[in-house]
Formats: structure tokens, sequence, C-alpha cells
């Protein structure tokens, strides 16, 4: 089993302890373990700089997955969406996001799509919305998000966030870097989400 194997279905694990009626649908379209699978080739990114520090900032039900990534970082393909353009050069090193399951990653999906996002200290990944329904589970950190309608809120590693379609949502982190987990289901998962104010973004 490949590293973004045993990452997937610790994940699958990891969520299967929540009792939150959100998460059915998204855990009903996890695909099966006969899935295909898709070679994918290591790629890193500047933000892997910060993994380090993750382990600590875990809680006793995520730490297990945390370490499980930090010590498969190097084999998974990590992407970015954006240029430096479109949010900085500063932006590109403190951000990025790894696809475990879905049209991109490893595990070949079309109904769900699962990945790991992963950002350093002191950035704001900026509102956007997207027709799909998503899911966070912050793994390790301590960050502040954003959803429509309530302003900002912090969060701890072990709080669900569930994303319902088309609403606004945004993180930023402020000491800590994050790692969270993401689900997206629902609609085109390759379909692009709207930056409040124009422009567009991939999902993560």
């Amino acid at each position: 089993m490949t590293g973004a194997e045993q990452l997937a279905v610790a994940a699958r694990t990891l969520l299967a302890g929540f009792d939150q009626p959100e998460l059915a649908s998204f855990l009903d379209d996890w695909p099966a373990p006969d899935a295909a699978r898709r070679a994918d080739e290591p790629r890193s990114l500047p933000v892997l700089r910060w993994l380090d520090r993750l382990p600590p900032l875990a809680v006793a039900d995520t730490r297990a997955l945390v370490e499980g990534v930090v010590g498969a970082a190097a084999a998974l393909a990590w992407g970015q969406t954006y240029a430096a353009g479109d949010l900085g050069e500063r932006f590109l090193e403190r951000y990025g996001w790894s696809e475990l399951i879905g049209l991109r990653g490893p595990i070949a999906s079309d109904r769900l799509a699962c990945g790991v996002l992963l950002l350093g200290p002191k950035i704001e990944y900026p509102p956007h919305s997207h027709a799909a329904e998503e899911i966070y589970l912050p793994l390790a950190g301590t960050a502040e998000w954003l959803r429509d309608g309530e302003g900002w809120r912090q969060r701890r590693p072990g709080e669900l966030i569930h994303h319902p379609s088309g609403i606004a949502h945004a993180m930023r982190t402020g000491e800590q870097p994050l790692l969270a987990l993401y689900l997206w289901r629902g609609g085109d998962l390759a379909q692009k989400s709207k930056l409040l104010g124009g422009g567009s973004i991939d999902h993560a």
C-alpha cells in the first residue's frame, strides 16, 4: 500500500469516528478499496518546511494522521493553484495541497475529492465559494476560519467544519502553521471556486 493509500485509510477511519450527520454523504461516496489507482510523481513545495512543527500542534485524535502526513510528505504530489501574480510570492511560499482521492489524486473518484491542505504561519487563504459541498477537519494548528454570516472564529484541531454549497469561507493562520483534511462532493470536482471580488481557484 502506498503512502497516499495509507493516509486515505487513516482519514476514513478518523472521519468514521465523528457522529455528525453532514458527514454521512461524504462517507457514502468514499471510493471502494478496489477503485482505480494512478501513478503520481512526488512534487515538493516551499510550504513543506513547516512539516516538523505540525505533530506537537495536533490533538490526540488527529496525531496519528498528522504523523502519517509528515512521514509520507516527500512521496506525495503537492500542488498549488495560484501564480505569483494572483496572491503574491509570500502566499505561494506558505501554501500547498496534496490530493489523495479524486480526479487528480492517486485514488480515482469522480464523486469525492479528499486531500490535505497545508498553510504556513501568518497568511490568509482568501474568501471564496464553490458549488461543491465541503468539509474541513483541522488536523494540526489552531487558526481562524470565516464562514458567511458568522465572522471569524478560532477553530482547533479535531473540530469539523462544514461548508454547504455556495457559502463564502476563508481561513487565516497566526503563529502556527495549519494542516487540514478537506473533502469535496457534489457536482463537477474540477469546477473552480470563485474568489470574492473576482477570479477563481481550484478546490482545497
